[in-house]
C-alpha cells in the first residue's frame, strides 16, 4: 500500500489515496501505522475517498483505531494533497466529512499547495448536539439547556469552568491562570475523554490568554492522547475565547500550539475561518515483510 506522510503545524497522519489504493480494515490499520516504535509513526490515518458530493472525502481514524467526524489540520492537508496529486485543478475544492462537507482555498506556490484556509462551518453549542450531559458536568441551578459555558465541570477532586463547543468533533476549553505547560496532562487529559458529562467522549484544550488576540493551548484528543495540534480544538477554542469575552468576533485570533500557530476568525453568523500550513513529510509503502 503507497501512502504519504503528512502534518499540519505538527499534527501528523499517515494519508491515503483511495483512488488508487483500496483499504478494507482503516480501524485495524491505523493502530498499526501510527505506533512510533514499530509503525510508520502518526497520530492516526486518514483516507481520501472518492465523492459524489464533493471534489473527495476524507476519514479518518484516530491512533485507537476509532473514527473521527472531523480533522482540521488534516483537512488542509487533504487539499493540498489533492491538488499536488491532479485528484483536483483548481485551488478550491471542496471535501466530504463526516461531519458534512468542508471548502477550502488552498495557498499556491511554485505549483504546490503550502497551505489553506478551510470554512469548518458554525460553531455548535447546543449541549445535546454536542454531545454533551450536562447534568452530569455538577448538579447546578445555573444549567441552561442552550450552551455550556464558563460553567462548572467536576473532574477528579477538582471543579473547573469549562465551555463545550463542537467543531464537528467535541471539545471542552477550559482557561487556566497556570502555566499550561506545568500540567499533568497523561493524566488529567484522560479524566477528561472519559468524563460521563461527554457520552462519546471529547477532546479537552487547557489555554492561556496572552493578550486580547493570541491564545496558548495544549490538546488531549480522544483516541490519540496529546497531540502537537489540533484544528477544530483551534476553531473550539477561538469560540470559547469570545464567548468568555477574552476575545473579539471578526478578529483573526492567533492560537499557538506546540506544533505551530494557527489563525481563526469567528464570524458573526457563527461560522469558522481557519487558516495553517500543509507539509508533505515523505511518502513510501507499507506492507508486511
Amino acid at each position: 500500500m503507497k501512502f504519504t506522510k503528512m502534518h499540519g503545524i505538527g499534527n501528523d497522519y499517515v494519508y491515503v489515496n483511495c483512488f488508487e489504493e483500496q483499504v478494507d480494515n482503516p480501524e485495524q490499520l491505523s493502530i498499526l501505522v501510527s505506533d512510533r516504535r514499530k509503525g510508520i509513526g502518526s497520530d492516526g490515518l486518514i483516507l481520501i475517498l472518492p465523492s459524489d458530493k464533493a471534489d473527495c472525502r476524507m476519514r479518518i481514524f484516530n491512533a485507537d483505531g476509532s473514527e473521527a467526524m472531523m480533522c482540521g489540520n488534516g483537512i488542509r492537508c487533504v487539499g493540498k494533497y489533492a491538488y499536488d496529486h491532479g485528484i483536483v485543478t483548481k485551488p478550491e475544492l471542496s471535501v466530504e466529512t463526516n461531519s458534512g462537507i468542508k471548502y477550502i482555498q488552498l495557498q499556491i506556490q511554485d505549483h504546490k499547495a503550502i497551505g489553506a484556509t478551510v470554512d469548518m462551518g458554525k460553531a455548535i453549542l447546543k449541549p445535546e448536539l454536542i454531545p454533551m450531559i450536562p447534568e452530569n458536568a455538577k448538579n447546578s441551578e445555573n444549567l441552561n439547556s442552550e450552551s455550556f459555558i464558563r460553567q462548572e465541570l467536576s473532574v477528579g477532586d477538582q471543579t473547573y469552568l469549562a465551555t463545550a463547543v463542537s467543531m464537528g468533533n467535541p471539545h471542552c476549553i477550559v482557561f487556566l491562570e497556570e502555566e499550561i505547560q506545568n500540567l499533568d496532562l497523561e493524566t488529567i487529559g484522560s479524566m477528561f475523554e472519559f468524563h460521563k458529562a461527554f457520552p462519546e467522549r471529547v477532546n479537552t484544550e487547557f489555554v492561556n490568554v496572552l493578550d486580547n488576540h493570541t491564545l496558548k493551548m495544549r490538546v488531549w484528543e480522544r483516541g490519540s492522547g496529546e497531540t502537537m495540534a489540533c484544528g477544530t480544538g483551534a476553531c473550539a477554542v477561538a469560540v470559547a475565547s469570545v464567548l468568555n469575552g477574552y476575545c473579539k468576533q471578526e478578529q483573526a485570533i492567533t492560537v499557538k500550539l506546540p506544533g505551530g500557530d494557527l489563525q481563526i476568525v469567528y464570524h458573526a453568523d457563527q461560522t469558522v475561518t481557519m487558516t495553517g500550513s500543509a507539509t508533505e513529510v515523505f511518502t513510501g509503502i507499507w506492507g508486511e515483510s
